[in-house]
């Protein structure tokens, strides 16, 4: 072949062309020539928008200079004087043309409303009319737009021009010729043409060293030979231990790996050989021949067994090229992984040992959580049985040494019916080598996996053993449960559908799940111990038969949180003059501490309502108490001998927690003589007043701070309740709880205690039917409490006047009334209190001075007067002539005392409706003249 000159071609020539061609059928090449025309296009993409950018850019130009210039011309002064004069042409024209050459534009026109020119850049246009729309401009708009047509095409601007009275008087017109906005974007073209080639140099030159690196990685080998090197080299990888095989489409050997030969044990001379002449057993070589996708297939061969996999190769040039076996030997796997799955089913079930067990604080649920937990998956059936002192929550007593009998607690199985005896029964370990005494005997699991040769089992109930045997049991493991070294019970476990006996791997597992269970069951123990002191202890606490009074007719419910006794208490006080006071509290907070919190409370109560204090009086009292409480018990306040705190060395923690801060409380008296109940509330809800004929309504008390945390006073309210009201106080836990909200729970009481028609104490049984819980979080108490009025002739009162002449007026009308009652019997000893009461008040006391009789349950003597001074009892000497007058109503009375009123005292005095022993005298009293006889 002859070169161009007829010249043979040198050998430099030919190996520069071969490299070329090489080079371009290399990956480099091709990545080298995909870059190249990427870059070139990108490049024209980018120049072409850049040009109509340009274009974009250069006519707004000119419209925004256009619109400007218009503007300007069109504002200018003396412009619309002008336009109206008799030769605008002449006054216009050269000012039109000044304006242009400053503004740059191409032209500048005026115009009249019609369009005909008066001045213009080219005067031959001048008296000619402008084409195209110009209505918007003569309607007083302004506007630019590009005009097509004659003289020339432009980016123009049409403006009107106002006269003084704002009607448009003529028009403006600028404008560029679109060929000179052309001309701007020509001037640009070569910039963008250079940058454009510096971009494609740039990308070449990029694209070139992308090119050489590849060249270099590649070795300048073309995609066919570096597919064909990736597929023997990565696919048979001798170092690993599984078998790769790769088959062709033609079911030929093409490769395999060492542990592939001695898997399958391959001859030498293997490679390139038919898949059936390799000497492979048929089901073998069916398998590696099929090319069907296969996933861990479990394949023997020989006597190995081999988990398979065959996967398809990547088709080449649209054609199959075969498929690739994977080989694994699991003869030794599949030992392991049974053993393996048996360990991890054993610690799944310990793990759900521990979350299932022990969920609730209850002995007997806890054993039955060991039960349920350990069925079907270890055990067929499994008993539980714990000691009696266990089961009552009492620490079981290790004096008597090994353990006997015990009451079985829990049984679960996979069937219902069951040879095993039932809960309940009493279970006795008589006979020392059965499994349970062994068991216990040693305090470690013993297994029994024949029971068929259980001797000592048994002999330890024939009869029951065999109806078991003949059951089906036939193995069985005992585990004691100890904690702390304690036995507390005994957990069974058997085996009667599963076919394989216990072995020792399942003993161990046992005692594991068995020690779990056993610290559950101990805290189940230990916390039914607290439990059952904490609810003796509150009960001992809280009143257990309601005191007698008439005022109300009442009825009341307690009872302890399931999960720890709070201090929620009640009370009915009975006051003088028949009225009652209705208490109910709450502790924050559970257990022994709480309820013996409430217990102070509530003696503090009884004591504060013997002075007879209004509520919020009384809350005051007992508020400033608890905070003197607080400030003792936990040395906040209190400075040491040596000025420093008194808790400075007490242990972090144990000041906080003695506090009693966080009891609230609600304090109502009641007065069945007026009708009227005095109420206040340390931050406990307001009580639910049922009037009758009408809605349960949820009385609004004045709000108040909890008991200890001071600061505030406490407000009481007043309430006329007619006769038959029902008050139903409670504390929150009746109507609050986890699972429901306040105003939920206030909504559901109100619709219970609205039925009518039933006493209170069926009020309460009703209330707490529907509204309790299964497992309360928190303490309930609740009072129901029906009003009574005491009847207007069983009350006698009289105003007394200042005067001593009075008293036996008012003594000789309070014994009438005695007699009309039927109570002559204490006649004598109320006229003789009377006496000495009334004396007083007006002798030392100021008006008005009242006398009240109130026959209740005894007969109430009540004498009032504006003063607040109070009286005491003193003891006369024998030389006195005076200080015997209270001393002889204390001698009288049941009960006296005084109680003060917003205007005065009361000093009142109880007797009982029959007369009883009469203190010995020497001689006869002379009624008229203890009239004399001062305090």
């Amino acid at each position: 072949m002859t070169g161009r000159f007829g010249r043979q071609p040198t050998g430099r020539g030919s190996r520069v062309f071969a490299r070329l061609s090489r080079g371009a059928h290399s990956v480099a090449g091709q990545v080298f020539a995909l870059q190249g025309v990427i870059v070139l296009l990108l490049i024209a993409a980018a120049v072409v928008a850049l040009l109509f950018q340009a274009r974009y850019d250069s006519e707004r130009d000119a419209r925004h200079r256009s619109l400007a210039a218009a503007e300007a011309f069109a504002h200018a002064p003396g412009i619309s004087s002008a336009l109206i004069s008799t030769d605008p042409t002449a006054l216009l024209q050269p000012l039109a043309e000044a304006a242009r050459r400053g503004s740059g534009v191409d032209f500048i026109a005026v115009m009249n409303t019609d369009g005909v020119r008066y001045t213009d850049s080219r005067p031959e246009l001048i008296g000619r009319r402008a084409t195209g729309d110009l209505s918007r401009a003569v309607a007083g708009q302004a506007f630019t737009e590009t005009f097509r047509g004659e003289p020339s095409d432009a980016v123009r601007a049409i403006v009107p021009v106002r006269g003084p009275d704002g009607a448009v008087v003529g028009l403006v017109g600028t404008g560029i010729e679109v060929e000179n906005v052309a001309e701007v974007v020509e001037g640009q073209l070569p910039l963008l043409l250079g940058a454009a080639a510096g971009a494609l140099l740039l990308g070449t030159g990029g694209a070139a060293l992308v090119s050489r690196r590849l060249r270099r990685q590649t070795r300048g080998l073309g995609a066919a030979e570096m597919s064909r090197i990736n597929e023997h080299h990565e696919a048979v990888l001798h170092a690993v231990r599984e078998g790769v095989v790769i088959i062709s489409a033609d079911q030929h050997l093409v490769l395999a790996n060492d542990e592939a030969r001695r898997l399958l044990g391959l001859p030498e001379e293997a490679d390139g050989r038919h898949v059936g002449d390799l000497g492979l057993d048929p089901r073998t070589a069916e398998l590696l021949a099929s090319g069907e996708i296969v996933t861990d297939h479990v394949h023997l061969a020989g006597d190995r067994l081999l988990a398979v996999n065959v996967r398809p190769t990547a088709q080449y040039n649209g054609m199959s090229t075969g498929s690739v076996v994977t080989l694994r030997d699991s003869t030794e796997l599949a030992a392991l992984s049974g053993r393996a799955e048996v360990a991890r089913g054993r610690l799944q079930l310990l793990y759900d040992a521990g979350v299932r067990i022990g969920t609730t604080l209850d002995v007997v649920r806890t054993a039955e959580e060991l039960s349920e937990v350990a069925v079907p998956r270890f055990a067929d059936f499994v008993t539980v049985e714990l000691l009696e002192p266990v089961l009552n929550g009492e620490e079981p007593s290790t004096a008597g040494g090994v353990y006997t009998e015990m009451r079985r607690a829990a049984i679960t199985g996979v069937r219902a019916d069951s040879p095993l005896q039932p809960v309940g029964d009493v279970i006795r370990f008589v006979v020392p080598t059965a499994p349970m005494a062994a068991a216990l005997d040693a305090g470690h699991a013993v297994l029994a996996a024949d029971l068929n040769a259980a001797m000592g089992w048994r002999a330890q109930d024939s009869q029951g053993t065999r109806v078991a045997l003949d059951y089906g049991l036939h193995s069985l493991i005992s585990v004691p449960l100890q904690a702390r070294g304690v036995v507390l019970g005994m957990a069974n476990f058997w085996r009667a559908d599963t076919p394989e006996a216990f072995d020792e791997e399942d003993r161990s597992f046992a005692a594991e799940l068995g020690a779990r269970a056993a610290v559950s069951i101990d805290n189940a123990r230990r916390f039914t111990r607290e439990h059952a002191m904490a609810v003796t202890l509150q009960r001992s606490l809280l009143p257990r038969v309601l005191p007698a009074q008439n005022a109300v007719d009442v009825a009341f419910r307690y009872l302890p949180a399931k999960a720890g006794v709070g201090g929620d208490w009640f009370d009915v006080i009975p006051l003088p003059g028949g009225r009652v006071a209705l208490v109910v509290g709450d502790v924050v907070g559970h257990g022994v501490h709480a309820a013996a919190t409430m217990g102070r409370l509530r003696t503090a109560v009884h004591n504060f309502s013997t002075l007879d204090l209004p509520p919020d009086e009384l809350l005051g009292h007992l508020d400033e108490l608890i905070n003197r409480i607080d400030q003792n018990e936990t040395g906040i306040g209190i400075v040491g001998p040596g000025g420093e705190a008194a808790n400075a060395d007490a242990p972090e923690g144990v000041a906080e927690s003695a506090g009693v801060t966080g009891a609230t409380c609600l304090y109502a008296v009641y007065d069945p003589v007026s009708g009227r109940c005095l109420m206040a509330s340390a931050g406990h809800p307001g009580p639910a007043l049922i009037r009758p004929g009408a809605d349960v309504e949820f009385l609004e008390l004045p709000a108040g701070l909890p008991l200890g945390v001071g600061g505030m006073p406490f407000e009481a309210a007043e309430f006329l309740l007619p006769e038959g009201s029902r008050l139903a106080l409670f504390t929150d836990g009746l109507v609050e709880d986890r699972h429901r909200d306040f105003d939920a729970g206030l909504h559901l009481l109100g619709e219970t205690l609205e039925r009518p028609g039933r006493s209170p104490d069926q009020a309460c049984a009703d209330v707490l039917a529907a509204m309790l819980l299964p497992v309360p979080s928190d303490d309930i108490a609740l009072l129901v409490a029906d009003t009574r009025r005491l009847e207007a002739d069983r009350i006698a009162e009289w105003e007394v006047p200042g005067e001593p002449a009075a008293v036996s007026r008012v003594r000789n009308a309070g014994a009438a009334q005695l007699a009309a009652w039927g109570l002559e019997e204490i006649s004598f000893t109320t006229e003789l209190i009377l006496s000495e009461l009334i004396t007083n008040a007006i002798r030392y006391g100021s008006a008005p001075v009242r006398v009240r009789l109130l026959r209740d349950r005894s007969l109430i003597c009540e004498v009032s007067d504006g003063s607040s001074t109070s009286p005491h009892l003193r003891y006369a000497a024998t030389t006195d002539e005076g200080g015997r007058g209270l001393f002889l109503v204390a001698q009288y009375a049941d009960r006296w005392g005084t109680r003060y009123t917003e205007r005065g005292k009361v000093i009142w005095a109880e007797l009982p409706l029959t007369g009883g022993p009469e203190p010995l005298a020497a001689d006869p009293l002379d009624l008229d003249a203890l009239e004399d006889l001062a305090w």
